[in-house]
């Protein structure tokens, strides 16, 4: 007889696990199925370069989990998380050793911008202070299930209407024009951009500027942190707090298959040739994941409006093991917890048009993470480790692109922090193979769970009332491609799993599988 659990969770990266903990929550009994040897998906931390370096594979820094209201819901310190929090969140580097800096202090950040461009600060101070008033509103606008009500409700009572409909325009426009508005030195303008470029929209696109704006706005109300020891701390204490409310997860355990009749799940089956039978399936994969999963039983109508959806770009990743800490010639970088690599406004959107349109680019546009800084458990005494990663755009298959891109990263590094090479003691390169390779829901290499051009950024993966929902009764989605995106924070998981939930409820009164309600 084949096993029965209320709910199956597919995956078991931060959405899958608060999906799974939402569910245990409520009751039912719960299978995780990851198909990798370890619980976490995209929160992995391990020796990439040299023995003692644990590197972040994946995620690294988590401004969305420190503001997360799903994993405020949860006693995660109990189960061993804590998070790190650098001098700085962030430095944006700029030639001459200068600087344009997101402190936790609105003052101070303030200070750096003026520093760079009179006004510029108190500019910025002007349009961020009333959004910093009300940011459990903004919050719970940004990190809540679609549709989100609570929020914006609160937002308008807050900010009025017409606060509301400027914050409405800010989601419509583009990073560079925003930019424009706010900043008079161009080197701020870059700041704004470095923040935007988290996503994969360029700076001159409808839709860029919300993500800078809102990142910099986290750094102000939470930090960008960092758990210790390690983004793997984070899964292991949601894992944790799962097994602790009683629900089961096995590793090394492939989903091949959800299995459908008259229109509703009945199971799943492994790769193991075992079935499992349950009437909800939450799934934390990629748009074509669930296509996969779920081939033979959609809708054909859903089925090609799910094949329109689009992926980010192909990305380049670099971790290094580190004799010291990076030289930043910019004194406040060599404090910041997360740099941007770009140069000026101008240099970043040339760099990410390039890439943009397949060109190999000689200075890319890079995120990079020096986490050792304010964790020194990340490598050995007196050693630190880096990582830096760019949207490398197509053209990865061509021979030799891979080496190409990791001098061009590489360079660029040693153009703001001189001497950079020479602390190079290992270095790990992922390209966009290597990053599906190790996560199959990185299609591609695609790091965000999809593109957020402006036709995804709210409707993701298709326009619909409930994205989380599929037409196969009982299979939801609840991963980055849906509503509110990728960066770890849960809220996906959780919104597909409370929808099950009320699902179930409005459902037949059912019956019991290992103790625990199944509608029938």
């Amino acid at each position: 007889m084949p096993e029965a659990f209320d709910a199956v969770v597919v995956g078991s990266g931060p959405n899958g696990l608060a999906a799974a903990i939402t569910l245990a929550e409520a009751g039912r009994s719960v299978l995780l199925c990851e198909a990798a040897d370890r619980l976490g998906g995209g929160l992995a931390t391990e020796e990439l370069t040299l023995p003692g370096f644990r590197h972040d594979v994946f995620s690294a820094v988590h401004p969305a989990g420190a503001a997360s209201p799903v994993f405020a819901r949860w006693p995660l310190a109990e189960h061993g998380l804590r998070w790190d929090h650098p001098d700085l969140p962030m430095a944006h580097v700029l030639e001459g050793g200068r600087a344009a800096v997101l402190a936790r202090d609105l003052d101070e950040t303030v200070r750096s911008l003026d520093a760079l461009g009179a006004g510029d600060g108190e500019r910025w101070a002007a349009f961020a202070r009333p959004l910093l008033e009300h940011f459990d509103a903004l919050r719970h606008t940004m990190l809540a299930g679609f549709p989100p009500l609570r929020g914006p409700a609160r937002l308008l009572a807050g900010l009025g209407l017409d606060g509301v409909l400027e914050f409405a325009r800010v989601l419509l426009a583009p990073s560079s024009g925003l930019g424009a508005e706010l900043f008079r030195a161009d080197e701020n303008v870059a700041w704004l951009h470095g923040a935007a470029l988290h996503g994969d929209t360029p700076p001159n696109a409808s839709g860029s500027a919300i993500g800078g704006v809102y990142l910099n706005l986290l750094g102000h109300a939470v930090g960008w942190p960092s758990p210790h020891g390690g983004a793997a701390r984070l899964a292991e204490a949601l894992a944790s707090y799962f097994h602790a409310r009683g629900g089961s997860s096995r590793t090394g355990a492939r989903v091949d298959a959800v299995l459908g009749a008259a229109g509703r799940v009945t199971g799943v089956r492994l790769a193991s040739g075992d079935l499992v039978q349950t009437r909800t399936v939450v799934c934390d994969t990629s748009a074509p994941g669930l296509l996969r999963l779920a081939e033979g039983v959609l809708d054909p109508g859903y089925v090609r409006r799910l094949l329109r959806y689009r992926a980010g770009p192909q990305t380049v990743k670099l971790d290094w093991a580190l004799d010291g800490p990076i030289p930043w010639a910019a004194a406040e970088a060599r404090r910041a917890g997360t740099v941007h690599v770009g140069g000026t406004g101008a240099e970043v959107v040339d760099a990410v048009t390039r890439a943009h349109l397949g060109d190999e680019v000689e200075r890319p546009f890079l995120l990079l993470g020096q986490q050792s800084l304010a964790d020194p458990t990340r490598a050995p005494a007196g050693k630190h480790t880096g990582w830096a990663y760019t949207h490398a755009g197509s053209g990865m298959d061509a021979p030799g692109a891979l080496d190409r891109w990791t001098a061009a990263v590489e360079a660029q590094v040693e153009r703001f922090a001189p001497g950079f090479r020479d602390l190079i003691a290992g270095r790990s390169v992922l390209g966009p193979g290597e990053l599906q390779g190790r996560d199959e829901n990185l299609v591609g290499g695609d790091v965000g769970g999809g593109s957020y051009s402006l036709e995804q950024l709210v409707f993701r993966p298709v326009p619909a009332l409930s994205p989380y929902r599929t037409p196969l009764r009982g299979l939801w989605l609840g991963s980055a491609a849906t509503f509110p995106g990728g960066a770890v924070h849960g809220v996906c998981g959780h919104a597909a799993a409370t929808q099950a939930l009320l699902a179930d409820r409005l459902g037949a009164p059912g019956r019991r599988l290992r103790g625990a309600r199944v509608s029938e």
